[in-house]
């Protein structure tokens, strides 16, 4: 389910995943096949980890990764959920094929 509520995504962001929702910023993105194919990769990751595993991993590899490289930006897209969906967010087939915990490869 899609819902436009602009004031929950922080402002660098295009929209949020919290299973069974996409929260988008603004309506345009309903129309982005891409954007929300990227969603929907996190969706699937969100129901294979139980919905809240999901986020007390990714705060975790966030944390991690912000160590690293001390850099939000890149600790953001090194997080192994994120690495996948934009790996494959072009793939509109992924979804489809994709094994339980792919997001396992990106770690």
């Amino acid at each position: 389910m899609i819902v436009v509520f602009k004031y929950l995504i922080p402002k660098n962001y295009s929209g949020i995943t919290v299973f069974p929702f996409i929260f988008i910023r603004n309506k345009k993105s309903i129309n982005d096949v891409l954007f929300l194919n990227h969603e929907k990769i996190h969706l699937k990751q969100q129901i294979e980890l139980l919905w809240i595993f999901f986020f007390v991993w990714y705060f975790i590899e966030y944390c991690i990764r912000l160590l690293q490289y001390k850099n939000h930006e890149f600790a953001y897209k090194n997080i192994s959920f994120e690495k996948e969906a934009y790996k494959n967010e072009q793939d509109l087939n992924y979804l489809e094929l994709r094994k339980i915990f792919t997001f396992l490869r990106y770690l």
